[in-house]
């Protein structure tokens, strides 16, 4: 059997579902990956043995001791630094490819261009939008095992993908998922408005403000937190440079 090279069309849409999957599942058996085995015609051992050579990449899982494997092609490595220079636009064209894939019977066959119109821009428009509404909640979500990073609070329903610097203040920022945490509804509100914050070292950062409700809802919602470290992401950590600028920028101040 011959072996092909991966291109970097089958890449994008590959580090597409890296994003979506927590570190722990990304593995042959899992149901996402053999799917787009069949898409692109790869074998799953082969999609997800290129997921964890996405992982060996990320300087942030290395700090904790998380290589992954060490086989990762010069190709791997340029796809993975331009979605980490250029979100927006690789996570748009990720979708992208993946309904141009899922629409051909012999993908392997065709080639994608960029500069070629396939879609028309109504089709473009709302991809954006679910890339823009659905793609960010479903990286940080899975960052996090769906579980709130301040509470445990594991119920999909009650939990919001929520934006470090926020959507309105950056927008080359607004689909990176270092740009996210996952919060529970309450914990996300009052980070949005400042009355907490997150330091560096993911600890929770109380607001003179918040200090004045009531005692049994401050020790319930917030004081208690204080004395526990919060659930570290599975792969994506929030960058230091964005919770400097939560706690300088909106950050009512302790």
């Amino acid at each position: 059997m011959i072996r092909r090279n991966w291109t970097r069309e089958e890449l994008i849409i590959a580090f597409n579902l890296y994003c979506k999957l927590p570190f722990g599942k990304l593995h042959k058996f899992n149901h996402d990956i053999i799917n787009l085995a069949k898409l692109i015609d790869r074998t799953p051992s082969a999609v997800a043995l290129k997921l964890v050579n996405f992982a060996s990449l990320d300087p942030e899982l290395k700090k904790r001791g998380i290589k992954g494997m060490s086989s990762h092609s010069k190709l791997d490595k340029k796809i993975f630094n331009e979605f980490h220079n250029n979100w927006t636009e690789l996570l748009l064209e990720s979708e992208l490819l993946l309904e141009y894939y899922n629409e051909k019977e012999t993908p392997q066959n065709n080639t994608f261009n960029r500069e070629r119109k396939i879609f028309g821009k109504e089709r473009i428009i709302k991809v954006k939008q679910r890339v823009n509404q659905h793609l960010f909640r479903t990286m940080v979500l899975s960052n996090y095992s769906e579980n709130c990073a301040i509470c445990d609070l594991n119920n999909s329903k009650l939990l919001v993908a929520s934006h470090i610097i926020p959507w309105s203040k950056n927008e080359k920022e607004r689909l990176n998922p270092h740009n996210g945490m996952c919060l529970c509804s309450i914990h996300d509100k009052a980070f949005d408005v400042g009355l907490i914050s997150i330091d560096k070292n993911l600890r929770l950062l109380l607001s003179k403000e918040i200090k004045k409700l009531n005692k049994n809802s401050f020790n319930n919602f917030f004081v208690n937190y204080t004395k526990k470290d919060l659930n570290f992401p599975k792969k994506f950590y929030p960058y230091p440079e964005f919770l400097e600028y939560h706690n300088d920028t909106i950050f009512l101040g302790a």
